[in-house]
């Protein structure tokens, strides 16, 4: 991520620009950054996992990369590449003179991000930090671009997280239901 101002911008401030932007952008504590764009074959996976998601949780809302969301305890403003809500979706609207400026989700049930070389350390790391702190959030997923594999990061209702890895030939269990880790990668260039 590349850091675009050098002093503090309000929330509010940010969600009015973001509007107005073409690229995406992350807001964390008052300081902006430039998210990576995405490859044919990030979108690729994105919308295999997005669509295997919609068609499976009928009672859930999933929502692709151009919701934000937003995390409270962090004061992170980002967009992960598939958002799940099941339940009432809960949101931040920011609104400044009678003018609604932004809308951000407050309570996933499952967020999913495709790796890629320039934000895997960062999907791994900080952002995964951040996303713990979300009270709602049961499951983190993670889809690898460079094999077939997809890792479950899930949260019991005690104790730490468990991690669950599936590849090639196997299902992974996202939500509560059962999907094949070779549909995810159908025409995939790494199936």
């Amino acid at each position: 991520m590349v850091h675009l101002v050098p002093s503090y911008v309000s929330f509010e401030d940010f969600l009015d620009a973001e509007q107005r932007s073409e690229t995406k952008h992350e807001w964390l504590d008052g300081v902006i950054y430039a998210m990576a764009g995405g490859s044919l074959e990030h979108s690729r996976l994105a919308s295999n996992v997005n669509t295997a998601l919609k068609t499976a949780l009928t009672t859930c809302d999933v929502f692709q990369s151009d919701a934000m969301l937003y995390i409270r305890a962090a004061k992170l403003s980002t967009y992960a590449d598939i958002t799940v809500v099941c339940g009432a979706v809960e949101s931040q609207k920011v609104e400044r003179n009678g003018r609604v400026m932004g809308e951000a989700l407050l309570n996933p049930t499952v967020i999913v991000e495709v790796l890629s070389d320039s934000t895997e350390e960062y999907d791994r790391g900080e952002k995964f930090a951040h996303y713990m702190t979300i009270p709602s959030l049961k499951e983190y997923v993670l889809v690898s671009q460079a094999t077939p594999k997809i890792e479950v990061f899930r949260r019991p209702e005690r104790g730490h997280w468990l991690h669950v890895v599936a590849r090639a030939g196997e299902t992974v269990e996202i939500a509560g239901r059962s999907f094949s880790v070779d549909a995810i990668y159908r025409r995939a260039s790494t199936a």
